[in-house]
């Protein structure tokens, strides 16, 4: 009965703080006109203008025996007890703040003007604005304000004396981190009175963060909690006090060190021998010092990102603008790279100059900033990575210089072509029919005579409308989101907003199947997959509320599954093995601020793309004998047989290879005189040389 209570009278103090309907245009309200206040402080404007105009508080704005909110009247005052009403006028507008001016700490004892409770004020509020005993606007304002837990008293400046963590506990309530406040959670604060431990009974932190800063660890002989306690524990287990136990004394002294990571450096172990074994497609180029080579690249974002890494057999072709003041060059090409082998490779620069710089410069808008001279600068460059297997054999570097002049703007351009050393030519040698990272996918509309088709995402341009946005195609291997927003009336029918949403998606899906390659024959059918439509879930509703309409499909999720069925030339062969399109269906809502009339809502509609992998070929069974025997079974058994000599291994680093080695070694050794000695053939033959 409370709840609903309390719910009607939110629904009369929302009526009320409604502007009206016969409401003119031009009259002065407040805005907003409702708030729920849960600070100290909140802020309203009066839209009109104030001159002559008194504000006024009330406080009590709730009738207790109706529960009605009282008719207001022009009377009354700036302060009305722990209320302030403070007004900043302005032209058009003038800003309305009320403040509660009580000190929101709970009580300790024998404290005054605090809260006693944590929920500490429970008040219905009215401010008026009045010309005399005409009211011509009013504010109301519900408050719910909680007592405050934090500290805000004076810090003394003496300092504390620590004691030696390694013997003692730095404190004995860790969790107590607020001084003159009671923490939440911790039993153990000397300020959480047994009134405000009830309100987290059964939830206090454990452990030594919660108090228990020296609890009796397993090892302790007096201490056999453990639910498998093994039966050589009594001979095994520590008799010591508490006053010496793990959480105590010096069981550890480590050495720090600065760390030192220079940019764009990995870890690499380095193993005995060579530092590389080869690159695979997509790993990032080394240079002789550990750091990635870089080139010029654009980003997600559309700007051109400086120093971004060089994938190995991806090409690129990139465009950036720069202006003269803001001119910065880039890597240097005496930077000898990694071949992948662990042999570093000189790259042959050639310089050229741009004979036609039209092409690269434009003009600015702007004035040109005096002082600038003209200087040379780097139009383009051109690199040629020759590469046989998993190596890169050489790389040919053409730089292309001109003048760059003060109030121009170079549009700079960065290409990376690889090689095959096999290859007589520079055109793409890995005769590869599957897809790469950055492909266009094929798609076909098979129902058509011209079997083109597309399979496109949005590109949002100016204010993001769906009328105004541009297509870009899906390319493989990079998953995308993108979206625009459709302008929507109040009075818009829901049926006919589902039919255009669902259209405009349909839009971006202009096939009916996908190339499994690159090289897909459009004429062989096989060499295409289907796209499967899941179509959206619509519930049947018995009618249609003004701006509102249920299950509009206002996503489309676009999945592709590939594989890597085979290798090219060392290169994966990945193909497209299925493409799924489903919808996801949201609630529209018309969204309007004072007056709904006349205004148009936005409905956000996105497309997103995700490409998954899954293994050419399904995992092999597990046999009945895995499935029932667990005994070798490192995962799912205790006791790992397999890594018994896991200290042998180079798996393990704990400890140099050659010590490992030396210490198996020397038990092996004793092991063997041990089974030497103890066997009768040993004592017989040590009787016949001690007699």
């Amino acid at each position: 009965m409370a709840a609903a209570g309390l719910g009607v009278l939110l629904l009369l103090l929302l009526l009320l703080a409604a502007p009206c309907a016969g409401q003119r245009h031009g009259e002065p309200v407040f805005q907003p006109s409702f708030i729920h206040m849960s600070g100290l402080r909140v802020n309203s404007f009066f839209l009109g203008d104030s001159s002559g105009v008194n504000f006024y508080i009330v406080v009590g704005a709730i009738d207790k025996d109706t529960g009605n909110v009282r008719v207001p009247i022009c009377s009354g005052s700036e302060r009305v007890g722990d209320w302030d009403l403070s007004v900043t006028p302005d032209a058009g507008a003038s800003k309305v703040t009320v403040t509660f001016t009580r000190n929101l700490q709970l009580c300790l004892p024998n404290a005054t003007d605090c809260c006693t409770a944590p929920l500490c004020v429970v008040e219905t509020l009215q401010v008026l604005a009045c010309s005399g005993s005409v009211m011509l606007a009013h504010l109301l304002i519900q408050a719910e304000i909680y007592a405050n837990s934090s500290f805000t008293g004076n810090v003394s400046e003496d300092m504390s004396v620590i004691p030696n963590q390694v013997f003692q506990p730095l404190g004995s309530c860790p969790c107590d981190l607020t001084d003159g406040a009671c923490d939440v959670r911790c039993c153990c604060d000397p300020e959480c009175t047994p009134d405000l431990k009830q309100l987290f009974d059964g939830l206090c932190f454990s452990g030594v963060f919660g108090g228990d800063v020296n609890p009796p660890f397993d090892q302790l002989c007096s201490t056999q909690t453990t639910e498998y306690t093994p039966d050589w524990f009594p001979l095994l287990c520590v008799q010591s006090s508490l006053n010496n136990t793990p959480f105590l004394g010096y069981f550890y002294d480590g050495s720090i060190s600065a760390p030192r990571v220079p940019p764009f450096r990995i870890p690499v172990q380095a193993s005995p021998g060579k530092l590389f074994t080869g690159y695979r497609p997509g790993d990032p180029i080394m240079t002789e010092d550990d750091e990635y080579f870089t080139i010029p690249q654009q980003s997600l974002a559309g700007h051109c990102v400086r120093n971004a890494p060089v994938a190995y057999l991806q090409d690129l072709d990139v465009k950036c603008l720069s202006e003269a003041a803001s001119y910065k060059e880039g890597l240097p090409h005496d930077v000898r790279i990694n071949s992948g082998t662990g042999d570093f490779i000189q790259q042959n620069v050639i310089y050229r100059t741009v004979a036609d710089v039209g092409k690269f410069i434009t003009k600015s808008e702007g004035l040109p900033t005096a002082g600038l001279p003209c200087q040379k600068v780097t139009f383009a460059e051109h690199y040629a990575f020759i590469w046989e297997d998993d190596n890169i054999e050489g790389v040919n570097v053409t730089v292309f210089l001109g003048s760059l002049c003060d109030g121009e703007t170079l549009t700079q351009r960065f290409t990376a072509e690889f090689v095959s050393l096999r290859s007589d030519s520079a055109t793409e040698v890995p005769k590869n029919p599957g897809y790469r990272v950055g492909n266009v996918v094929r798609a076909a509309n098979m129902n058509a005579s011209d079997t083109a088709g597309s399979l496109r995402i949005w590109q949002p341009a100016g204010r993001g409308l769906c009328t105004s946005a541009a297509h870009t195609p899906v390319v493989f291997g990079v998953d995308s989101f993108s979206g625009c927003i459709l302008e929507v009336d109040v009075n818009e029918n829901c049926s006919l907003l589902r039919g255009n949403v669902t259209e405009k998606l349909n839009s971006l899906i202009q096939a009916t199947h996908v190339g499994k390659r690159r090289n897909s024959n459009d004429s062989n059918l096989n060499d295409w997959v289907k796209i499967i439509r899941l179509d959206p879930n619509i519930s049947a509703s018995p009618g249609d509320l003004k701006g509102i309409c249920p299950d509009v499909p206002a996503s489309l999720n676009i999945r592709i599954i590939f594989a890597a069925v085979g290798a090219v030339q060392g290169i994966p062969r990945e193909e497209i093995l299925a493409v799924q399109i489903s919808y996801s269906t949201v609630i529209w809502q018309f969204q309007c601020s004072l007056s709904c009339e006349n205004t148009a809502s936005l409905l956000p509609i996105t497309a997103a793309v995700q490409f998954i992998r899954v293994p050419a070929q399904p995992p092999v069974p597990m046999t009945r004998f895995q499935i029932n025997y667990t005994e070798f079974d490192c995962e799912r058994n205790d006791v790992c047989w397999p890594q018994l000599l896991y200290p042998l291994t180079r798996f393990y680093t704990g400890e140099p290879y050659s010590r490992r080695l030396a210490a198996g070694l020397a038990l092996a050794f004793l092991a063997v005189l041990a089974a030497v000695m103890g066997s009768p053939c040993f004592s017989q033959v040590w009787e016949k040389f001690s007699v």
